[in-house]
């Protein structure tokens, strides 16, 4: 039924490792022959969520590290009994952070055995992550694991009105610390769910990216993400990932996908040393044509879906007045926004389990932030919309023409005073859109300055 070799084996490199992955591959394919129900097409498996978030991943040198120092930090806090430890780990999309935390989740629960660690046997341990999708994503995987509580992964504030600050359980581990809320909503009561769950456990493990904080109720002031770094750093326990591991390309490519959030800037387009496939469009249309080229290759691309800024207008409950679905109308293209269209027979049985980007009928459908964080595509192709603008040899950000509330409404500051603070968070809207392709970005800009700017740069290829 299963046969699981799960002990900690960390090995960098060593003889025959460079064709360990083309013996994997013949051995699949002939597998494959034999069985194909139980030996699903290679690609298939590398595409889902699962797989990528799977804690038996190789770790890169740097993750092999952050994790040593974080087990070592972990220990030596609860052996100590030292309390309110936090441990910040910091680092930008695509380097690496939830695969690291998903195997130190999984290394404290086999230390919670008492095997291989007696002092650390029946160590309580909980993963806590904002986001609906990644949060089938981890059910899935405690599931994988055989670990029976399904309290050991939830949303924060459920961990918060679930556990007494009296009886502080060992350790928290936040993915995404950046989704949590920093002032109260109808769901929550209190006023920072960080401190909340710090008053709670012996130690918090915190994974934290100040650029993909996209709601009001998240906001931090740069003085709060200051204090946040001087507490971690105060008890040594501050770690940066700097790697960029998701988007494969060369380090002039990813600079100039920051660029346009982060200096707000268009740069000459360059040719990707790597093969980076970095493509400006005039016709969504076609943009959404090669899109699904891409995903219907599943040799040699793989997993591709359409994604937008939210300025189009989408409701979770209820339907539009003159429609069916809540739409994204850029020009000649019409498509539904995500989560909308009737999920794909076959995989009805799967749906509470498959991330949005892997349901099969997700292909029509536009996704956003909401649905696409935290996650992986091959191909993405990215409807820039009207709130995004060029204006004076600069990107700027419009509010005016955004429809996501959750960022463009009043944030009550530490000082009591209210602003909006929609310029930074629409701009990290566009930060997580830009950095899900793998292996490629395709792009559209509904405003005509910025579209035109855009194609100027790529027709000088």
């Amino acid at each position: 039924k299963k046969l699981n070799n799960r002990r900690e084996n960390d090995q960098n490199k060593y003889y025959t490792e460079e064709v360990r992955d083309n013996i994997f591959s013949k051995v699949w394919r002939k597998l494959r022959k034999l069985e194909g129900n139980l030996f699903p097409l290679e690609r298939i498996i590398q595409d889902s969520a699962l797989f990528k978030a799977s804690p038996f991943h190789k770790l890169t040198s740097e993750q092999i590290e952050a994790k040593d120092l974080i087990l070592e930090r972990l220990m030596t806090s609860l052996l100590s009994e030292q309390e309110n430890q936090l441990i910040l780990v910091e680092g930008e999309a695509g380097s690496g952070k939830t695969v690291l935390l998903s195997s130190i989740f999984y290394l404290l629960h086999q230390y919670s055995n008492g095997n291989e660690h007696p002092e650390f046997k029946n160590l309580s341990s909980f993963l806590l992550v904002n986001h609906d999708e990644q949060l089938k994503v981890y059910n899935d995987i405690i599931k994988e694991l055989e670990i029976n509580s399904k309290e050991v992964v939830s949303k924060p504030t459920h961990f918060i009105t679930t556990h007494d600050p009296k009886e502080k359980v060992d350790v928290v581990l936040v993915d995404e610390a950046h989704l949590l809320w920093t002032q109260g909503k109808q769901s929550y009561q209190g006023k920072n769910q960080l401190k909340d769950i710090m008053a709670r456990a012996k130690v918090v493990v915190a994974i934290f990216d100040p650029k993909q904080v996209l709601k009001t109720e998240g906001y931090l002031e740069d003085t709060a993400i200051r204090e946040l770094e001087a507490h971690a750093e105060s008890q040594k326990n501050l770690v940066r990932l700097e790697n960029q591991m998701r988007i494969n390309a060369d380090e002039e490519t990813v600079s100039w996908i920051r660029a346009l959030t982060d200096q707000r800037e268009v740069w000459p387009i360059h040719q990707d040393s790597k093969g980076y496939d970095l493509r400006i469009f005039d016709d969504p249309v076609e943009m959404y044509h090669q899109i699904k080229l891409r995903n219907e290759d599943r040799d040699n691309a793989g997993l591709s879906r359409m994604v937008a800024t939210f300025d189009w207008d989408y409701k979770q409950k209820g339907k539009p007045d003159d429609g069916d679905h809540w739409m994204v109308d850029a020009d000649n293209l019409h498509l539904p926004w995500n989560l909308q269209l009737p999920i794909d027979e076959d995989q009805k049985h799967m749906a509470k389990k498959l991330a949005w980007s892997e349901q099969k009928q997700t292909i029509g459908e536009i996704g956003s932030t909401y649905t696409i964080q935290g996650f992986d595509l091959n191909y993405c192709g990215v409807i820039i919309g009207p709130s995004v603008k060029y204006r004076n040899g600069k990107i700027i950000f419009d509010p005016n023409e955004s429809h996501n509330s959750n960022a463009i409404r009043q944030r009550t500051l530490d000082d009591g005073r209210k602003e909006y603070v929609s310029d930074q968070l629409l701009a990290n809207e566009l930060n997580v859109l830009l950095t899900r392709g793998v292996n490629g970005l395709y792009l559209y800009a509904v405003d005509e300055k910025l579209r035109n700017k855009l194609i100027s740069e790529y027709d000088e290829l």
